[in-house]
Formats: C-alpha cells, structure tokens, sequence
C-alpha cells in the first residue's frame, strides 16, 4: 500500500481549490433585458372649420353676416379682404359683387378649408305706372285744324292742304275717332246761297281727307252757311275767319 506524503495531499487540494475557483470565475455573468423605448406621442389633431353666411342673397349694398367656429387651429383667416379672425366669431361683409368666402384654419395637425357664398343681386327698378291715356278732346283740339276757303269758293287753297294733312295724320293715328266737317260761310250772300256754299265747302275738306286715305265712312258733314258765325264783326278779318271747313268730334 503506498503513502501518499502529507505534503503532496495539500498540493493537490490547494490545486484542486484553484481549479473550482476558476471554473467559477469564468461563467457569464446574465445581462438584463434592456427597458422598452417609450411610447410615441400622440400625432397633432387634424383643425376642423365651419364658415356660414347669414343671408345668402342680399341686394346690393345691403350687408351679411359671416359665422365661423373651428377646433385645434391656431389661425384662422378669410379671405377675400376680411383677413385673420379669432377661432370662433361673426363679422358683417357688404361685397359690391356675389362672393364666395373662404376660410383657412391652420394647426400643428394641418389645415382645413370651409367656403360660404354671398349672393348680390340688384333690384329692378320701381314699376312705373303706364302714362294715363291722353285726353282725346283736348288732343283733338290740338292737332285737328280747320280748312279756310277763299270769298265764295269752295276750293283747298295751299294753307288749306296743310291744316287738312295735319288732321289726316291725326285721324290715323287714332282710328276709333270719327269726324263731322262744319261748312261755313259769311254774313254776305242769301241763307239759301251760304248753305250751299257751305255744303261745297263740307264736301271738298272731306274728299281731301279720303284722297289722304282716311275712310269716308268716318267722315260725315253738315252746312250751316251763316247761321252760326265764329266773329259778328262786319270786316274782312272776321269774314275769313267764318269762311271755314270746320272739324267736331262725333260721338
């Protein structure tokens, strides 16, 4: 049996406790999970704008009012010619035309756009009442004229043509009205005598007047010779005056 010396046993424990010792030492020691990342913040909420115009047809030069109200902007402006507002309000616009204004919201999470339209319009003018019919007796007094006849004629002389085109265009400018031609003569001459005279003269204005395309059947005449004188002075300017095709209206 062989003795193992005492100094050779401690040699071979001390080995064997450096041995343990750096088995030991060489394990890994563990490494710990690293901490989660922290969460992302939340993304800037998308603005949200509302524009409306109260009314929305005005006439022009009369107002309306813009309305507005919004959410996460930070500015706000409308355009055309208002320019920047707070985040919620009204203002009134007077646009000389139909305008359709825009606002513009604006944020960290964007922008946002809302339209509102103002329509102009322009009155009609005031409706004027029709101009009242014209007083046809007072116009035909205006614009009928009577015919003179020379001393115991019964002739259209040159002024006679005139005064007889002028009531021509007067009768067909108004078609409705009919006429009655008066023959009159002066003091001088019998009754019998005037009152044929006057019938020539009655006759004569009236086939003017048809020659100037004025229906016959709106024409009718009488004589009254010198029965019924405009002047009763015995001169030559009072006789001419009674010398005369004269016009009424006919009922």
């Amino acid at each position: 049996m062989t003795v193992v010396s005492r100094p050779f046993y401690r040699a071979l424990l001390v080995a064997g406790l450096v041995a343990t010792i750096f088995t030991g030492g060489c394990k890994k020691k563990p490494v710990p999970a690293p901490p989660p990342p922290p969460a992302p913040a939340p993304a800037p909420a998308q603005p949200t704008v509302t524009l409306s115009a109260d009314p929305g047809t005005v006439n022009k030069g009369d107002s309306s009012t813009l309305s507005w109200t919004s959410t996460n902007a930070t500015q706000l402006t409308i355009a055309p010619e208002v320019g920047t507002v707070n985040a919620e309000g009204s203002t009134k616009v007077t646009p000389l035309d139909s305008t359709t204004y825009t606002i513009t919201a604006s944020g960290p999470g964007g922008s946002a756009n809302a339209t509102a339209r103002v329509t102009v319009t322009t009155p009609a003018p005031p409706v004027e009442p029709p101009p009242a019919a014209p007083d046809l007796d007072a116009l035909f007094l205006k614009e009928v004229r009577d015919a003179y006849f020379d001393f115991n004629k019964a002739d259209i002389r040159s002024d006679a043509r005139e005064a007889l085109t002028k009531t021509a265009e007067f009768l067909r400018n108004n078609p409705g009205i009919r006429v009655t031609i008066e023959g009159h003569c002066d003091e001088r001459g019998s009754t019998e005598y005037n009152l044929a005279l006057g019938d020539r003269r009655a006759g004569a204005a009236k086939q003017y007047l048809v020659s100037l395309g004025i229906s016959a059947d709106r024409i009718s005449t009488v004589s009254f010779g010198k029965e019924k004188p405009f002047c009763a002075q015995s001169n030559e300017a009072c006789w001419q005056q009674n010398r005369r095709g004269h016009f009424v209206r006919a009922q």
